[in-house]
């Protein structure tokens, strides 16, 4: 029976870089869910985070913190600044291209809720592609793709690896060393969102069954401006980075209502600009639009040049036309609770990084850009400290049957769009206690319905969702309850 050193479920920022810094000679399995360009790193547009200089550092953290409202792991938030500019420079040294100013130095930009200029773009508004790209380009270990984790394999606090299906039909199981969950956020089980088709969730679903600890999983993020009117589920993004080079948001009469919620206006933290345009949108009934009037044309296609052939395949003419934009789900806060050493709470050798984990970086509202570099920073701490441990599993004292899964089944398809229609109605920007509780009730009568595996573990991934918004009474960050 082979045994691999290392497997890493996820082929998106966080799993692709530990894979990097694993030594070659260890033996490493790569588990894709689906297409390895099909995750939340490839799509991102805003960029990357990092302190600029030690100076720097402090009010990175502060930002950071005051965008969690200070609901976030002091510990973590400083852990993440301290090791960001050894980071990229480490990721510069090994070849990585981020976008130079006329001086040829680092061009750092500005976002929303940083009080700086301190985020770094590839390609003008393509990052994480390019981070992406040069990540696949640098990894030498073996990925499967089309490899659906259903299960992982563990016993008294050790993982001793995972199951997954290759097919509808057809299951592997991998035995090793260390496990590394990598495998993103949950956006497919809201009705609209900005991710990729992968992230559904099942894996927070396997932590919640095996009575690991999840943590903050109320603590959902809405992008405030993607386009509206497409008929897809993952909405087309429109970055932070626009509205923190001159991008505004406006009602369809011209008018900058922002400013009237907080007074940073379209620079607010996410879930106030969120919940502003949501507010109004339902007080007013006017539609809104992100507005590039005090963009230069050549300008504007130069810097975001994938935004402008996009809505250009949809028939706008930036930086001229107004774009209609609503919020959509965009990144989960909350997840499988880690260790600063980035390791599950209370297992030996089963950690969690990226989107999937809750470090306690990002509090009750994660600061703009600073998930590509959580994904990097703790990724790294997570090798480094596998391989400092260098623990090894028997697998053959791992006397648990392996049960055979049956993927997915014929009621699936419904239930699935109805969760999704559940989620997005009731456990998103404005949430009531009283419709929660109904919500929770109709999850629970599905769990206990036949279903696939697949439906099982995202159901599961809900209800927890559902119950940690519940146990919340009061509003904090981005979860927002309405009070009667």
């Amino acid at each position: 029976m082979k045994v691999y050193d290392y497997v890493i479920i996820g082929t998106g920022i966080a799993g692709l870089n530990a894979a990097r810094l694993i030594p070659k000679d260890k033996r490493v399995l790569i588990l894709c869910k689906m297409s390895t360009w099909n995750c939340n790193t490839f799509w991102a547009q805003g960029g990357i985070a990092s302190a600029v200089d030690e100076s720097d550092i402090p009010l990175h953290i502060k930002d950071t913190l005051e965008a969690g409202v200070n609901y976030n792991d002091l510990e973590a938030v400083e852990l993440l600044s301290k090791k960001s500019i050894s980071t990229i420079k480490n990721l510069i040294d090994s070849g990585m291209k981020f976008d130079l100013n006329e001086e040829g130095k680092l061009a750092y930009t500005k976002e929303a809720a940083h009080s700086r200029n301190r985020i770094l773009h590839a390609d003008g508004d393509a990052t994480g592609r390019m981070m992406h790209i040069f990540l696949l380009e640098n990894c030498t270990h073996e990925i499967v793709t089309q490899a659906v984790v259903c299960d992982l394999l563990i016993k008294d606090d050790i993982c001793y690896g995972v199951q997954y299906f290759t097919s509808e039909t057809q299951q592997k199981v991998a035995y090793a060393h260390n496990t590394i969950i990598a495998s993103g956020g949950v956006g497919s089980i809201y009705r609209y969102h900005t991710n990729s088709t992968a992230n559904a969730g099942e894996v927070q679903g396997i932590i919640a069954e095996k009575k690991l600890p999840l943590k903050d999983m109320e603590m959902m993020q809405f992008h405030p401006t993607v386009v509206r009117g497409t008929s897809f589920a993952r909405k087309p993004l429109l970055s932070e980075a626009l509205r923190g080079e001159g991008a505004y948001i406006v009602d369809e009469n011209g008018y900058r209502f922002l400013f009237d919620y907080h007074k940073d206006g379209e620079l607010a933290p996410r879930d106030v600009v969120s919940r502003s345009i949501f507010d109004y949108n339902k007080k007013t009934s006017l539609g809104v639009y992100l507005s590039f009037e005090t963009f230069e044309k050549n300008a504007f296609r130069k810097r975001f040049p994938n935004i402008y052939a996009n809505l250009k395949e949809l028939g706008y003419d930036l930086p001229f036309e107004r774009v209609p934009i609503s919020p959509a789900f965009h990144y989960s806060m909350g997840g499988v609770e880690t260790t600063l050493d980035a390791k599950v709470k209370g297992m030996k050798n089963l950690y969690a990084i990226g989107e999937v984990a809750c470090t306690g970086v990002h509090g009750a509202n994660r600061l703009a850009s600073n998930s590509l570099l959580e994904g990097l920073v703790f990724s790294q701490i997570a090798v480094e400290k596998s391989l400092e441990e260098n623990f090894k599993i028997d697998f053959k004292e791992y006397d648990k049957p392996i049960i055979d899964y049956i993927r997915n089944k014929e009621i699936d398809k419904d239930l699935k769009d109805s969760l999704r229609e559940i989620m997005w109605t009731y456990v998103s920007i404005v949430r009531e206690l009283k419709t929660l509780e109904e919500s929770l009730k109709t999850i629970e009568e599905y769990l206990k319905k036949d279903v696939g595996r697949l439906l099982y573990l995202r159901l599961l991934t809900a209800k927890s969702i559902l119950t940690a918004a519940l146990n919340r009474k009061k509003s904090l960050g981005a979860h927002y309850i309405k009070e009667d």
